[in-house]
């Protein structure tokens, strides 16, 4: 019979926290080698058996983001076809796991991108644990007995490590999911900024102009995009720039700092990233203010400063004044306020000796592990210490993975999609037409109103209003 050693109560609530937080893996929730969900995948099926992709990008491998809709569309942008596109990624729906999906968790845990990612750390302790547990065991028999016992150090000093180990795996967590909340509340800003500015250039048409707006409207839906490639370069690889070196429709673009291009262990690393102009966000914008726009370091900045001079340039009248230039101005303010945090998230890491001590003290804890099992276990050491080293080191590799939101935490492209399609009404774009009619009374008349009447009926408000008053005197009596 094999008895457990005797763990303290601060190892077994580490290890039970462990196992559920490695399991669930709440941040990729879907299979990353078969696909995304069953939902987006039957789209993405669709989408590539109508019109197929012909332009890729290099960027670092993502997890659970469905590929680059086509967005090649001629020398002109057709908004359209970009809408047709973009339509089924209108309500992104991420599937949540709950305690009756742990079948489905189980039995797709060979396709985990946390195993993936810590299978080498996981099989270097599983092959030491079980080269432990046979040395050990061959002692015994061979007659060394003294030796082997010599090689045990009990299960205690591991119980009394195990609370500090916990320690740092949790406050390496917190502070990595604390980035991810802010990450991702930085672009529901962008988000409701884009869509104030288009509803009040909506509203105040006649003075901004009809030409302003959509200049304006192609502004703000590039900005996103814009930035999403400031923080995560998407490139087009060798093969796709042979192809378009000698076309109008290549663009070069000079990065402040290298990229990375390629997926393999080998990256090369180089300042100059070639794009597609009938791309987005490439396509929004004219050659006379693309090329001001590819020469900058910083081009979500460059958006952002000729969105405030657009602003600027629309003349007073009675119904604009200098408060609505203002609200303009600050919601341009906003948005250049929205690229710092996001280049703050992305440039800056969790502290480095903190990083480093705790997979060290991880490390150093899971290899001298067996030392402290196998008198108990004995041959059954290498696969338990490898199921802890499992559960250790894919807590601390969900840390990692958060910690930068940018690089497959968050779907950046729906967002920007999603910006896209709330901006672009009214530029041949069917789905943001449904929004402009809010701004459109055509058809309508105030007499259709009167004809609603009471939704409730005359006689439930009049009973609600006496309940109410009712309720007002025996509170004021109460007290």
């Amino acid at each position: 019979m094999i008895m457990m050693p005797s763990v303290s109560k601060q190892a077994l609530q580490l290890f039970v926290g462990a196992l559920l937080a490695s399991t669930a893996e709440p941040f990729s929730p879907s299979n990353p080698i078969l696909g995304y969900s069953k939902r987006t995948q039957s789209v993405s099926t669709r989408r590539a058996q109508a019109t197929p992709t012909s332009i890729s990008y290099i960027t670092q491998p993502i997890v659970d983001i469905p590929p680059e809709p086509d967005y090649s569309c001629g020398i002109s942008c057709n908004t359209e076809a970009l809408d047709a596109e973009m339509d089924s990624f209108a309500d992104p729906n991420d599937k949540r796991y709950s305690a009756s999906d742990w079948f489905h968790n189980m039995r797709s845990l060979h396709n985990s991108s946390i195993l993936r990612e810590i299978h080498g750390p996981v099989g270097w302790i599983t092959a030491w644990s079980t080269l432990v547990s046979f040395a050990y065991k061959i002692c015994h028999l061979g007659g060394f007995g003294h030796i082997a016992n010599g090689l045990c150090l009990g299960s205690t000093p591991h119980s009394l490590i195990a609370s500090s180990i916990g320690l740092l795996l949790v406050f390496r967590t917190n502070s990595a999911y604390q980035r991810f909340t802010e990450g991702r509340k930085t672009w529901e800003q962008i988000l409701n900024i884009c869509r104030d500015i288009t509803r009040m250039t909506s509203v105040y048409e006649r003075e901004v102009g009809t030409k302003r707006k959509q200049r304006i409207q192609r502004l703000l839906a590039s900005f996103p995009y814009l930035l999403h490639h400031h923080i995560q370069p998407r490139c087009l690889d060798h093969s796709q720039c042979k192809d378009l070196e000698a076309s109008p429709h290549a663009l070069l673009l000079s990065e402040p700092r290298p990229i990375s291009i390629g997926h393999n262990k080998l990256k090369k690393t180089a300042r100059k990233c070639w794009v597609d102009k009938r791309s987005l966000p490439w396509c929004l914008l004219p050659d006379s203010v693309l090329n001001k726009c590819a020469q900058s370091h910083n081009r979500p900045l460059w958006v952002a400063d000729r969105l405030s001079l657009e602003f600027n340039e629309i003349k007073y009248c009675d119904n604009w004044t200098s408060r609505e230039r203002l609200d303009l101005l600050k919601s341009a303010s906003k948005l250049s306020e929205c690229i710092g945090h996001c280049e703050r998230l992305h440039q800056t890491a969790v502290p480095l000796n903190y990083a480093r001590h705790a997979l060290r003290s991880l490390t150093l804890w899971s290899f001298t592990l067996p030392f402290g099992l196998m008198d108990k276990l004995g041959l059954l050491t290498g696969p338990t210490v490898g199921m802890v080293a499992w559960l250790m080191f894919g807590v601390y590799q969900i840390g990692h993975t958060i910690e930068d939101p940018f690089q497959g935490s968050l779907r950046l492209t729906d967002m920007c999609n999603s910006i896209y399609r709330d901006v672009m009404y009214g530029d041949r774009n069917e789905a943001g037409m449904r929004r402009e009619s809010a701004f459109r009374k055509f058809g309508e008349n105030d007499r259709d109103w009167d004809s609603v009447g009471d939704a409730f009926g005359l006689g439930w408000t009049n009973r609600a209003k006496e309940s109410l008053e009712l309720y007002n005197e025996q509170l004021v009596l109460s007290q």
